[in-house]
């Protein structure tokens, strides 16, 4: 599956358009790196596509099971490290209006693995530029 996103960045400081089809978001910095901290910065992003397509991705296992789940919760941080180049996501998934037992906690972190997303960010992810 191929998706194209588009960033245009005008005259106004890191204040980034992104669109995806007929869906748009903002993209700022924050204050403190000379943005305004208008929309979601990139690490946020980043950090947002785990967490809600590992959301999305359970809820489809939790209705094709007919479980009874009523909300699922799944908060993301993301710390980067940049001189080491190492980058940790800690994913935190919780449950509520449900009772779940062992076993279909254990399945539901085996789903969790399998988020699309989830799968890119730990294998092999290579990133070609161009300039045109």
């Amino acid at each position: 599956m191929a998706v194209t996103v588009k960033a245009v960045l005008g005259k106004e400081k890191y204040y980034t358009e992104v669109t995806a089809g007929e869906n748009q978001l903002i993209t700022d910095e924050p204050v403190d790196k000379g943005g305004q901290n208008k929309g979601f910065n990139p690490f946020e992003i980043l950090a947002t596509s785990l967490a809600s397509c590992t959301a999305a991705t359970l809820k489809m296992y939790i209705d094709r099971k007919e479980w009874n789940v009523e909300k699922i919760n799944v908060e993301v941080e993301l710390e980067n490290f940049p001189l080491t180049k190492l980058c940790v996501f800690k994913r935190n998934i919780s449950f509520e209006g449900t009772n779940l037992d062992e076993e279909q906690m254990k399945r539901l972190h085996l789903i969790a693995d399998a988020c699309p997303v989830h799968k890119i960010l730990t294998h092999d992810i290579e990133i070609q530029t161009k300039f045109s």
